[in-house]
């Protein structure tokens, strides 16, 4: 009987073995913490329109689920894989998918928090679009269900550790080392304008008085909406322009700031930190659309500033400025010999930069659910301010406003139901 267990264990063994060239066996099949023999991780993407649809060819991954509430994107999506995917309505049935190893998020930031809960609560591995959350509340309720679970998490803006930085048209790596040397001094300030390289993207901007229209027949338009509060549907709600409503996104800021600020958050060494004030020059703001604004500031505690430049008005100014020098658009300083310096001192730390390898040994990717949380606060703490249309005071220990009801209602916003986090 020995024998013949051993037998049937080594015949297994060996056909699995051979399997894996020909199939990808999800990494449920061996047990969580395990990679599946054809070392790939399965995923499913929640939120296939343009941006879903431009996040399945990732190396060491293989897309097998998709979920969405426009058939229309499914079957775009169905075509962008080769067909027989296996679809989803319903984004909780794709998350308890056991063929799905990573949940991918590529929704509108209304629904980030909800559906990142989930997925952790679930066991799964979470890849989410930037903003991490809607609000900061769901980012808390994000960030301790993923220490709950032991999840592995990535927020996908890759400017920290990727690719040259806007303006600046260096990687960030090369800024932090600036910052870390101590050649700028301290505190800073940090500008980020169209003179300095960033564009704030006004044309998300809302419109007032919207037409009510007929949902077309291929749009689950109440579930688009989820937990957002009920508004009869315009087309300009939706899709495409849904960021210029509050309800789901902030504009230019929701869309780009978590781009901007999460590697300024980096280089100046603010990952577990908050501003301690928030100042807004803006028009006053229309309850459902998003409008622009003139300048937005941020202060921490130690003097450094953030100040987010909406309407170009900072002509010249230096991206970074210290009391000892200036780092201006283009990597270009009044410091002398700054390369000649730069180079006497060592790089910053490494980062884990490949999620698949982040999840094939556990360990935390360079941009994660902790510092993803303080640089997402950054951008709504800015909205904030710009929808309560005033200074507002935080505290960076306690997450909340000081003294603040209104301020501190914005922290944790109602959720239409059934949706509860």
């Amino acid at each position: 009987m020995d024998k013949q267990n051993s037998s049937r264990r080594d015949f297994i063994k060996k056909s699995l073995i051979g399997a894996a060239a020909f199939t990808i066996v999800p990494r449920f099949v061996l047990g969580k913490g395990y990679l599946a023999p054809s070392d790939h991780l399965t995923k499913g993407v929640i939120g296939v329109g343009s941006m879903g649809r431009g996040h399945f060819g990732y190396a060491g991954t293989k897309t097998v689920a998709i979920c969405d509430v426009d058939t229309r994107h499914l079957a775009l999506a169905q075509n962008a894989l080769g067909g027989g995917i296996k679809e989803h309505h319903d984004f909780r049935d794709l998350i308890h998918n056991p063929e799905v190893d990573i949940v991918h998020i590529a929704t509108p930031p209304h629904w980030h928090g909800l559906m990142a809960l989930e997925a952790a609560r679930s066991g799964k591995d979470i890849w989410c679009e930037k903003p991490m959350t809607r609000t900061i509340g769901e980012g808390k309720k994000v960030k301790e269900a993923i220490a709950q679970h032991g999840n592995i998490f990535r927020l996908n803006t890759w400017f920290r550790f990727d690719a040259n930085f806007y303006g600046m048209n260096v990687p960030v790596k090369k800024i932090k080392k600036v910052v870390d040397t101590g050649m700028l001094g301290w505190p800073l300030k940090v500008t980020i304008s169209k003179h300095t390289g960033f564009d704030w993207k006004f044309y998300w901007v809302g419109k007032e008085n919207l037409p009510v229209e007929q949902a077309p027949k291929e749009l689950d338009y109440d579930m688009w909406l989820g937990p957002a509060p009920y508004k009869p549907y315009s087309t300009h709600r939706v899709h495409t322009t849904f960021r210029g409503y509050w309800d789901y996104d902030g504009g230019g800021l929701g869309d780009m700031g978590q781009h901007y600020l999460d590697p300024v958050q980096y280089f100046l060494g603010k990952d577990s930190e908050s501003p301690i004030k928030i100042e807004v020059d803006a028009p006053q703001q229309h309850s459902d659309a998003v409008g622009t604004w003139r300048k937005i500031t941020y202060t921490y505690a130690d003097g450094c500033q953030i100040i987010l430049d909406g309407e170009g008005t900072e002509v010249g100014k230096a991206y970074i400025e210290g009391p000892k020098g200036k780092l201006y658009r283009g990597f270009k300083s009044d410091i002398p010999d700054l390369e000649r310096k730069l180079a006497q001192y060592p790089d910053p730390a490494p980062q884990m930069t490949d999620f698949v390898e982040a999840v094939r040994t556990r360990q935390k990717f360079a941009l994660n659910e902790e510092n993803g949380y303080y640089s997402c606060t950054l951008v709504n703490l800015g909205l904030a301010a710009l929808r309560l249309n005033r200074t507002l005071h935080f505290d960076s220990d306690k997450q909340e406003f000081v003294n603040d009801e209104a301020a501190n209602r914005l922290i944790n916003q109602p959720m239409r139901g059934p949706w509860t986090m």
